[in-house]
């Protein structure tokens, strides 16, 4: 498998983006497409038959191929790889922690490594709040140690650690540690607590939350996720290279029941219902200033008010049904539970030879 080099496309930079059919990774390839950048996705498929809207954007090729199988020859002719290709969530992770490992942690080591021998620039890695795991309603900023509680987040952490040990004078890895995201995309994760909470809103009336809605969660736009990325691109490398930088804004620090108000502000008339304490400890506020202080140009756009009114909107225009909403192309858990009972995909989670993706 050859990609070709890019050497000569006249663009700003040549980009390599992972996870390119993914939730941020169909916001983000025209958003680079537009901003001047050559890029290239690479995605496995699993997730490719849930496309909720049409976009309207340009949009670049993308080949499919799990970064495992890279080879730095695939690599090379690009000033920077974009990682977003993982095992999504906590819920995914925890389905099989072991594969987890292999995939998000070693498979993710292993692919910054081929970046690095093929000459790659610079590497950005989508990592998480996630990893702040249980707090006692102190504020976290990157300087706090991690706490991760799932198989998902435990690899981010040693995915931060491994990959910053191969930084050299060529070699700059920037570690994205995304709060937790909201907002439209082609290809939609209503497994997300803004999206999810305003989907049930839209197709059943109801705001109902599985848990007594205590715990905090910071939030941010995919499109400002989009925007980070695109900044450090392009920022200076003293500013960025081997550094942690939480993505969001320190304003939009919430309880669960706090987003649940939003929704219900942005979906009139529903039905409201409060569960009881799930045993669920992950719970963490977040300081995102070192990003505003590295990156003076960057502040986060979007408010979840903004956000979950969009979504009405988005809901709307569609006509978003109930099964679109409960069906397993937008649940990342319910789509890979699906292609592995179907045996579309083997246990270590590659393609079957006979499947039909």
């Amino acid at each position: 498998m050859v990609f070709g080099s890019l050497l000569d496309c006249g663009a700003n930079m040549r980009v390599l983006v992972t996870g390119c059919d993914g939730y941020i990774g169909s916001r983000l390839a025209p958003r680079l497409l537009q901003a001047g950048h050559t890029v290239q996705g690479i995605d496995t498929g699993f997730y490719r038959s849930g496309w909720l809207y049409e976009p309207r954007a340009p949009f670049p090729s993308i080949h499919t191929s799990d970064v495992r199988d890279l080879a730095p020859s695939n690599l090379m002719g690009f000033d920077a790889v974009v990682h977003l290709a993982e095992l999504s969530n906590d819920p995914l992770g925890q389905l099989d922690p072991d594969i987890t490992e292999k995939v998000n942690h070693r498979g993710s080591c292993q692919l910054a490594l081929k970046a690095r021998d093929a000459g790659v620039s610079r590497f950005i890695y989508a990592s998480s709040c996630s990893v702040y795991g249980a707090g006692t309603g102190d504020w976290k900023d990157e300087n706090s140690p991690p706490d991760p509680r799932t198989a998902y987040a435990q690899c981010k952490v040693d995915v931060e650690r491994d990959v910053l040990g191969l930084m050299d004078e060529r070699f700059a890895p920037i570690f994205l540690r995304n709060a937790t995201v909201f907002g439209p995309s082609p290809r939609m994760r209503f497994d997300l607590v803004l999206n999810n909470l305003a989907g049930l809103a839209w197709t059943e009336r109801a705001i109902r939350l599985t848990s007594d809605g205590s715990p905090w969660r910071p939030l941010v736009h995919v499109a400002d996720v989009v925007e980070a990325i695109l900044a450090m691109l392009t920022a200076d490398r003293d500013a960025v290279a081997g550094e942690t930088f939480n993505v969001g804004s320190t304003e939009q620090n919430y309880q669960v029941r706090d987003i649940a108000d939003v929704v219900a502000d942005a979906f009139p008339g529903c039905e409201f219902s409060v569960g009881p304490s799930n045993g669920d400890d992950r719970s963490y506020r977040v300081k995102f200033d070192k990003l505003a202080e590295r990156i003076p140009t960057f502040r986060c756009q979007w408010s979840i008010e903004r956000g979950a009114a969009e979504l009405r909107e988005l809901f709307a225009r569609i006509n978003l049904t109930t099964e679109q909403f409960q069906g397993r192309h937008h649940t990342r858990l319910l789509q890979l539970k699906h292609l592995l009972q179907t045996g579309q995909l083997r246990p270590d989670l590659y393609w079957a030879v006979d499947a039909i993706a």
